[in-house]
């Protein structure tokens, strides 16, 4: 089995069309055809099923695909780890984010390492946790920023950074804005509007109009949980969207939605109520004191394979992010509802 070969595979079931395939790779349509064939035929299996032009992967296509992938990925972080031992000014670091630390603090971080290693390419996926941590297993990343604790035990090794406050987003129209626009009767009866107290409990969340991110989220379990958890099962409103547009759904009045706080920033179009679990800690209930550590929240953690020792480029990068948020975290320059994980 050759490299070769299994690059022309991916090619073929990431397209599913063999000349496609073939102009990406910029090779002769036959000669990828050749060397499926041999791959086909050393496997003893077929690999695409070639029915009246429509190119599908067999059972044996779909187990291959993934193990394809994570090999080349390997193959190609071994050549560079080899390039920087011999000296040479370059590099590349794929970084996995969520939407929350892309729109938040990763741009900073990201500023400074390309200051300190402008020869170094830096490549950013943003996506949700459970997505990033399947593609970082697969060896498509080399670090990701996922949310603990992590599903189905992965190989992983996770060091864990930030926590940050989960807050729900509402828009944040004053009631006389809305009697000018018309707004507040829309966001009344859709139930958009919110009582605006200093904590909301999950069980405020009931019958009220939800603006849900699409699978693949942790946001989307975290918020569908706490409801159940609370004895009711969410409403949507919309659903399926990545943070932007759930952000924009919730300003024009379609729903309310859970987010991290951090994401409020600059956005004067939403309010973010932080959430409490317990009736007995909200003091509007009765309760006693509210108190941060009562709210919702998540754990934020650096993230890489255990199987793959990092390259110098992808450890610097992760030096780079302990030291910035070390130093943020002493200066009191995180966002509000974000504290670091991480000591001096």
């Amino acid at each position: 089995m050759q490299l070769q070969q299994l690059a022309y595979f991916v090619a073929v079931a990431e397209v599913r069309h063999f000349t496609q395939a073939a102009e990406l790779l910029r090779v002769a349509q036959p000669s990828l055809s050749k060397q499926i064939r041999a791959l086909e035929t050393e496997l003893g299996a077929s690999l695409f099923s070639r029915a009246r032009g429509n190119i599908t992967l067999t059972p044996a296509g779909e187990a291959l695909l993934p193990l394809a992938k994570r090999i080349l990925a390997d193959v190609d972080t071994a050549r560079l780890e080899v390039q920087e031992l011999a000296g040479l000014r370059r590099g590349r670091v794929r970084l996995g984010a969520t939407p929350s630390l892309c729109a938040g603090l990763l741009g900073d971080v990201l500023r400074r390492f390309h200051d300190a290693f402008p020869g170094i390419e830096l490549l950013v996926e943003e996506g949700g946790s459970r997505d990033l941590v399947r593609d970082l297993t697969r060896g498509s990343l080399d670090l990701a920023l996922v949310i603990l604790p992590l599903h189905g035990d992965p190989p992983l090794s996770t060091t864990a950074i930030l926590r940050e406050d989960l807050v729900v987003a509402s828009p944040a129209a004053e009631p006389e804005n809305r009697a000018e626009t018309g707004v507040g009767g829309r966001l009344a009866d859709r139930g958009c509007q919110l009582p605006r107290r200093p904590y909301l409990h999950i069980s405020d969340l009931r019958d009220r109009p939800l603006v849900m991110f699409r699978p693949g989220y942790d946001l989307r379990e975290a918020t569908i949980s706490a409801c159940r958890a609370a004895g009711f099962e969410p409403r949507f409103a919309v659903e399926g969207g990545e943070m932007d547009a759930v952000l924009r759904f919730v300003e024009a009045g379609l729903g309310i939605a859970v987010v991290p706080s951090m994401v409020l920033a600059g956005r004067p179009g939403l309010h973010g109520t932080p959430l409490i679990i317990t009736d007995e800690d909200d003091p509007a209930r009765g309760g006693r004191r509210a108190h941060p550590d009562h709210g919702l929240r998540r754990t934020i953690a650096l993230a890489h394979r255990k199987d793959v020792d990092l390259t110098h480029a992808a450890r610097a990068f992760q030096e780079t992010l302990e030291n910035f948020l070390v130093e943020a975290g002493l200066a009191g320059a995180l966002p509000s509802g974000v504290e670091t994980l991480l000591t001096p």
